[in-house]
């Protein structure tokens, strides 16, 4: 079991409580009056699901067992990389991405500021291996700074649209880029060194195993959401500029 401070043990879990929470928000601002009940509570129910589950096992010591196979962790990549997918292009994806205002899509993703200072704090603790904050190779942190500049800016509608694509372009390669370092680091891989130090073990205890099930999850929905949002918008600036003039005018208002 890692020994963590208090910081960063309530950081992990205090922002794996209230991310999921904006997620449900949304579905709910989202979600057409007269089902917005249901899908909201179906969705909570499901996220219910996942953290109580995953943190169970963790607690158990199921993700802990090392010497396993197939890798234990994997149980939790998984739901991680495939559920958020499978939200994000469904119709309540589509949903999030036609009627929240696009500030509160990008602004969404400040929660990667604070959550990068935690596991700064981990790394400095030794719970976290180094190369997974921005002491390493984790650069992370530079997607939640932005996130809460270009919200302001569209907040104002002085946010270009090359700027949003510009920001989630960035935001996507460096969570993948997380991902990744996450997973090399894992003891069935040890990409970076087989100390103790350097191996991503943290993930397999209570709560630090919201860092995969919950944050990671909800970053990979909040950019799938705004993709759609920014396709959405080239298709119909294409079809516009496909129209008569006269035509695309009336389109246009």
């Amino acid at each position: 079991m890692p020994q963590a401070s208090l910081l960063v043990t309530i950081g992990i879990a205090a922002l794996a409580v209230v991310v999921p929470a904006l997620v449900l928000a949304g579905v709910y601002a989202a979600s057409p009056s007269a089902s917005r009940a249901t899908a909201t509570r179906a969705l909570a129910a499901a996220m219910v699901l996942l953290l109580g589950g995953t943190f169970a096992l963790a607690r158990a010591g199921f993700y802990a067992d090392v010497d396993a196979r197939p890798p234990r962790m994997l149980f939790v990549l998984a739901p991680v990389l495939l559920l958020p997918l499978a939200l994000g292009l469904s119709s309540i994806g589509a949903r999030l991405a036609d009627r929240l205002p696009l500030a509160a899509l990008v602004g969404f993703h400040a929660f990667r500021l604070p959550l990068e200072l935690v596991m700064h704090q981990a790394a400095l603790e030794g719970t976290m291996p180094v190369q997974m904050s921005y002491s390493g190779w984790n650069f992370d942190i530079v997607t939640g700074g932005l996130a809460a500049v270009v919200a302001v800016l569209a907040a104002r509608g002085a946010a270009p649209r090359w700027l949003v694509v510009a920001f989630s372009t960035i935001g996507t390669a460096l969570l993948v880029t997380i991902v990744t370092i996450a997973v090399l680091s894992l003891p069935a891989v040890r990409a970076f060194g087989s100390e103790p130090e350097r191996v991503n073990t943290w993930v397999a205890h209570a709560p630090f195993v919201w860092l995969p099930s919950s944050l990671v999850s909800c970053a990979i929905l909040g950019h799938v959401v705004l993709w759609r949002r920014l396709v959405r918008g080239t298709v119909t600036l294409l079809e516009t500029a496909a129209l008569p003039p006269h035509a695309a005018s009336g389109a246009g208002g």
